[in-house]
């Protein structure tokens, strides 16, 4: 029987090195990692989880892929957030987190981390949801963000809200649809935000059940013609979880994608 895509979200992983704050709630918090081996520092790579925004996702489901890329030599950060469902989660929290999470954690980890995490903007590797908040972020905070890998992202708030994509997540997030609630879509919707100001690569997999592929590959056309540095990488035989699961045959594109766009820093 082919195992479970879903495991990845359940697997154990080693513990953080580090978690620190940037606010004062407790979900304003990310767990670093230390990268292996020795060697000068390097840009954080910040990992922003999904799970459609609601709370009942948390960053702990990236523990694998983060665990995997420290041991890569990346320093890592696994961002958390508030989401819907919680107070303070929705609009606007889980977008100003992510905007304050991004633009202070390359100082915070620097400290935590001394010599190995180089104080300059990070590279973002968003999934699903977190997907979009890299996207967002990158679109809205350029110089916080040196390079975005979004993994299946949500890249086109609008038409998942047509789809209703996991019964009704974006109108959690953001208090309605694009008729109720226009300005908000056009403040964090990505497709709305192009071009792209920074380096992204988009990966999605064919087999995607969660986040239909045309959504990335209609997003990166239109970044495209709008002048982005952007491309997409779309893996036959590849679900939604591959992406982020350091066991799965997807692993070793996610890796060399990462490596390219981390090396150009």
């Amino acid at each position: 029987m082919p195992a479970d895509p879903r495991a990845v979200l359940t697997r154990p992983a080693p513990a953080p090195d580090r978690t620190v704050a940037y606010g004062d709630h407790p979900d304003q918090v990310a767990d670093l990692r230390r990268p292996a081996g020795s060697g000068p520092a390097r840009p954080l790579v910040v990992v922003v989880h999904g799970g459609f925004w609601r709370a009942e996702y948390d960053r702990r489901h990236t523990g694998p892929l983060a665990a995997a890329l420290a041991a890569d030599g990346y320093p890592v950060a696994q961002l958390e957030y508030r989401r819907t469902g919680q107070p303070g989660g929705g609009w606007p929290g889980t977008l100003t987190d992510t905007l304050a999470g991004i633009a202070a954690l390359p100082e915070l980890a620097a400290r935590a981390l001394p010599d190995r995490v180089r104080r300059a903007a990070p590279i973002l590797v968003g999934h699903s949801a977190g997907g979009h908040l890299a996207l967002y972020a990158a679109a809205t905070a350029p110089s916080t963000v040196a390079g975005v890998l979004a993994l299946a992202p949500v890249a086109d708030l609008a038409e998942a809200y047509r789809r209703d994509l996991d019964s009704g997540a974006v109108a959690a997030l953001l208090g309605g649809g694009p008729g109720d609630v226009p300005d908000r879509y056009a403040m964090v919707d990505p497709r709305s935000l192009v071009p792209v100001p920074t380096r992204t690569v988009v990966m999605h997999g064919s087999l995607d059940e969660q986040v239909p592929v045309s959504m990335s590959r209609d997003f990166v056309a239109t970044a495209r013609s709008a002048g982005s540095d952007i491309s997409l990488v779309e893996l036959p035989g590849c679900e939604h979880f591959g992406l982020i699961d350091p066991e799965s045959s997807a692993w070793p594109r996610v890796r060399d994608v990462l490596r390219s766009l981390h090396d150009d820093q």
